[in-house]
């Protein structure tokens, strides 16, 4: 085990160590206003002082023992995208600091030992950006993707240290980087127009738009808009070079599809074949229904003679993360069966290669996997899935579908064969992600890296504890409530409950970097976090049960939950309770302001849905809410009305702290502008905080720092004012 976290460097000039950025989840915040006293038509609201607006944040300093803070999720670091070597014995990975100052992440590639001897050392030291670090088969040289020329440009360096030397100079940046078997091909995926030939031509074309004074853009069909980005035409897609020549080939041609998918897809959606002559990758290419399909098929490209790519699966919903044996005789796929549905079960497919029928493995196990590693004799696949709120690493064997577990306890990603042992990134609730390894027969996890060791030996926490409790028709629900930081078994304390998005998510033994229990329990609160019908990793059924009953079984699991808990817990104070959501969790809390009006203290609703018919024409990924409300809203108007919070305004008396960010195309700020128009017009004690350089998510450290201090305000507000 390592003892000593402090990386060696491999270079003696420009050693700059940990320099990391605020990053957040997938899901399906300007000037502050006061609040106003309630109108005669509200009921009676406690009324204390607003407490003033926090100052702004001062740069992270070492701290001694304290309460865990949100400085504390600035000031860990962060580890993700490990890679071990071919040899088994070494492992790359990308470790993320935090600079205030430029208020932005730094990355940079370390290199340890794979069983936690020794300590790591930096790779490539003196720049701070680089990431993607992929081995050569025979183990001599480190690929990687960095900033240091100027734009995102395929590096390499051997693992015995030396100066890094740049493998690509091309006029745009690059992203996606995949090392073929036999050490000569590399492929990556860059943004084009389809109409041009040339790498060089999309950089013109980019350049002659920037010098035009003219802005407008022009749309014929939908996706005008993605996630935080207006579209501009151009499509992500896969090159490959020979480093013998260098010459970039679009083995995608032809595609109208962005390869790896937008906006969170990466390499996990490419593969070389075993012969390194082809490429298997996912892509959607369904033309003018892009919005709202989620039909991903897997394609073969050659990588020579520039033939079209062949589609290799007919499935008309979600196939992805190709992955072959070691012995090349079997792709092995995830597959979902229901088009339109973005959180059915992934099952895990295996067709012979090159040609044959796929058959699916372990049909019987009700679990989604999200990575999928193959053992050295093929006989066995490692997974990782939500479980019960937890995220454990299973072992599956190919022959029976037979599921076991090799880790149970927290959240488990990115499993990478390491000789005789697994390595893998493991998380829970009392600290974030470090390196581990379990033997492949199975035994207690063992850390590889305790990069964050000391900053937890000085954030005290709360201790999280799981529970369930009988929600909807009595069916059993899970939840965590973590105690506050030195709870007394003699005090009460306030409560504060917190409502995941998705809203097919959970929030289970995972240390969460914006939605984190643990903030809120260094200020004194006890957080209870309950995973209501719809929630993920306890069978499919359960997960559907919330598609078209957006307000009602939900709703009913929150309040049997909370119930739950303060019958549970005598330490928790049930007359201060606030509740706190995002996305879908915002839609709840906009759905409780009128459902359950009178139960809560305040509420803190963050990019939240307010109007389901404005959500349907604003947002841009179209099948989700088809799916989840039964079809476009023209054609299904009752179903999107059925739990539209817009309905219920007339009951709306609790405070609410309402947070959107202005680049969330998800769930348009309008969305966020109109529940505060509603609350202000009621006369119900609210605040707006807009943050016109955040999407969906907050992303910036400052912002970060500022969104948890207004919502610790706002908590303390209502729950500790007088």
């Amino acid at each position: 085990m390592q003892t000593d976290p402090t990386p060696k460097i491999l270079r003696a000039t420009g050693a700059a160590l940990l320099l990391l950025s605020a990053c957040g989840d997938r899901s399906k915040m300007s000037d502050q206003t006061s609040c106003s006293e309630p109108a005669p038509t509200a009921s009676p609201a406690p009324q204390p002082q607003i407490i003033a607006s926090p100052a702004p944040p001062a740069p992270i300093a070492p701290l001694g023992e304290h309460p865990f803070s949100a400085r504390d999720l600035l000031a860990f670091a962060r580890i993700s995208d490990p890679q071990v070597s071919p040899d088994g014995r070494r492992v790359a990975y990308v470790v993320r600091e935090t600079d205030l100052e430029a208020n932005r992440g730094r990355t940079e590639l370390w290199l340890g030992s794979a069983d936690g001897s020794g300590a790591p050392v930096v790779l490539a030291a003196g720049a701070v950006g680089d990431h993607s670090p992929r081995w050569s088969p025979d183990g001599r040289t480190v690929y990687f993707l960095s900033r240091r020329s100027g734009s995102a440009q395929i590096w390499a360096t051997s693992p015995e240290g030396g100066e890094p030397r740049q493998i690509t100079d091309l006029p745009l940046p690059l992203s996606a980087l995949v090392v073929a078997p036999d050490g000569q091909h590399l492929a990556f995926s860059a943004e084009v127009y389809l109409d041009c030939d040339t790498l060089a031509c999309t950089a013109e074309r980019l350049a002659a738009e920037a010098a035009d004074p003219a802005s407008g853009r022009r749309y014929d069909r939908l996706f005008a808009r993605h996630w935080d980005t207006w579209k501009d035409g151009r499509r992500a897609h896969l090159f490959v070079i020979d480093q013998g020549d260098g010459a970039p080939i679009d083995v995608t041609a032809g595609l109208d599809a962005d390869v790896p998918s937008k906006p969170f897809g990466g390499d996990e959606e490419i593969t070389f074949t075993p012969d390194s002559q082809g490429l298997v990758f996912a892509a959607r290419d369904v033309g003018a229904e892009e919005p709202w399909s989620t039909n991903f098929d897997l394609f073969y490209a050659p990588i020579r003679g520039r033939a079209a790519p062949r589609r290799l699966t007919d499935n008309p919903a979600w196939d992805t993360r190709p992955r072959f044996s070691p012995d090349g005789a079997t792709l092995y796929y995830l597959a979902m069966r229901r088009p339109g549905f973005e959180a059915d079960r992934f099952a895990i497919l295996a067709r012979p290669w090159p040609e044959g029928q796929p058959t699916e493995i372990a049909p019987s196990w009700d679990r989604s996997p999200h990575d999928l590693e193959v053992s050295a004799d093929g006989r066995t696949l490692y997974v990782t899935a939500d479980h019960l709120g937890r995220a454990p690493l299973f072992a599956i064997d190919a022959a029976s579908g037979q599921a076991r577990e090799l880790v149970s306890d927290g959240y488990q990603s990115a499993p990478k064969r390491a000789g005789d042992h697994l390595l893998f990134l493991r998380d829970h609730l009392r600290s974030p992600a470090e390196l581990h390894r379990v033997p492949l027969a199975g035994g207690a996890p063992e850390p590889i890296t305790q990069i964050n060791r000391q900053r937890l030996a000085n954030a005290r926490m709360g201790e999280p504890e799981q529970f369930t409790f009988p929600g909807w028709k009595g069916e059993a629900v899970h939840a965590w409530l973590v105690k506050p930081v030195d709870y007394r078994p003699d005090q009460k304390y306030p409560l504060v409950l917190l409502i995941h998005g998705g809203p097919q998510g959970s929030f289970g033994d995972h240390f969460h970097y914006r939605w984190n229990p643990q903030f809120y329990a260094g200020r004194g609160y006890a957080a209870l976090m309950i995973d209501f019908h719809g929630s993920t990793g306890y069978g499919q059924a359960f997960t559907d049960s919330i598609s078209d009953d957006w307000g009602g079984k939900p709703l009913v699991d929150l309040q049997a939950g909370l119930a739950a808990a303060l019958a549970r817990y005598p330490f928790l104070d049930g007359d201060r309770v606030c509740a706190l959501g995002a996305s879908y969790g915002g839609f709840m809390i906009n759905w409780i302001a009128g459902n359950w009006p009178d139960r809560f203290r305040c509420l803190v609703n963050h990019d939240g849905v307010f109007d389901n018919r404005m959500m349907y024409y604003a947002t841009e990924e179209l099948w989700f809410p088809e799916w989840e409300h039964r079809g476009p809203y023209y054609q299904n108007v009752a179903a999107h009305e059925r739990h539209n919070p817009v309905h219920h305004v007339e009951r709306w008396k609790t405070p609410m702290l309402v947070i959107h960010g202005s680049l969330d195309y998800r769930i348009p700020e309008t969305q966020g502008l109109a529940a505060f128009t509603a609350l202000q017009r009621r006369g119900v004690p609210s605040r707006l905080v807009v943050f016109p350089d955040e999407n969906h998510w907050v992303l910036k450290p400052a912002n970060s720092l500022q969104w948890h201090d207004e919502v610790g305000t706002w908590l303390d507000t209502w729950l500790r004012g007088s």
